[in-house]
C-alpha cells in the first residue's frame, strides 16, 4: 500500500493548521497507516488500552486486512498520538470501528472527534450505511463524543451486552445510520 495524501495538518490542540507540508514540532498530520507504522501502533495500543490492548499478530493482520480504513495522527518525529480502525464487510452495508484512542496528554484536544470524523466521511463515501463501536460502560468521555457525532446506544436495554469480553468485561454497543 502507497502513503495517502497528506489529509490534514493540525496543531497539538487539533486546529487545522493549514497544508504547509508535514508537521513541525507541535503539530500533528492525519494520514493513513503504514505498514512501518505498526511497531509504533503496538506501542500506542498497549499503552492506551493496557490489557486489552490487541496482540501483534492481531494488530498486523487488521492492518492487512482493513488498510484502507486505519488512521493515525502523527506527530512527525517517529511517533504516533492516536489511531483510529475501521473493519468493513464485503457483501453488506456495515461496518464497526474496531479501536480509537488518543494519548493520554493529547486528550480533550478534539483528537478523537477529528479522527472518527474523518473515518466516518471515508466510509460514507465508500457505501457504508451503519457503523457500530462498543465502549466501556463507565467511559463518559467516549460516550459523549460518540452521541454528539449521533451514535445512539443499540437496543435492547441501552446497548448494554454484560460480559461482552468476558466475565465482568460489559461494553455499550452504538450505532450511527449514514445514509
Amino acid at each position: 500500500m502507497t502513503a495517502e495524501p497528506l489529509e490534514r495538518t493540525l496543531d497539538r490542540h487539533g486546529r487545522l493548521a493549514g497544508p504547509e507540508g508535514f508537521p513541525g514540532p507541535g503539530r500533528l498530520v492525519l494520514r493513513g497507516a503504514l505498514e512501518s507504522d505498526l511497531p509504533e501502533l503496538r506501542r500506542l495500543d498497549e499503552e492506551v488500552f493496557q490489557e486489552v490492548a490487541y496482540p501483534a499478530f492481531l494488530l498486523r493482520q487488521l492492518y492487512d486486512v482493513y488498510a484502507e480504513h486505519f488512521l493515525v495522527l502523527d506527530d512527525g518525529a517517529g511517533g504516533l498520538r492516536g489511531y483510529v480502525l475501521a473493519a468493513t464487510t464485503a457483501f453488506s452495508r456495515d461496518s464497526w470501528i474496531l479501536g480509537l484512542c488518543v494519548t493520554e496528554g493529547d486528550r480533550r484536544h478534539g483528537l478523537g472527534r477529528e479522527l472518527m470524523t474523518e473515518i466516518l466521511q471515508r466510509l460514507r463515501r465508500d457505501g457504508v450505511e451503519t457503523v457500530r463501536l462498543t465502549v466501556e460502560p463507565a467511559n463518559r468521555a467516549a460516550i459523549l463524543l460518540y452521541h454528539s457525532l449521533g451514535f445512539t446506544p443499540e437496543e435492547p436495554d441501552g446497548g448494554l451486552r454484560r460480559d461482552y469480553f468476558g466475565p465482568g468485561e460489559h461494553r455499550r454497543v452504538m450505532r450511527l445510520e449514514l445514509c
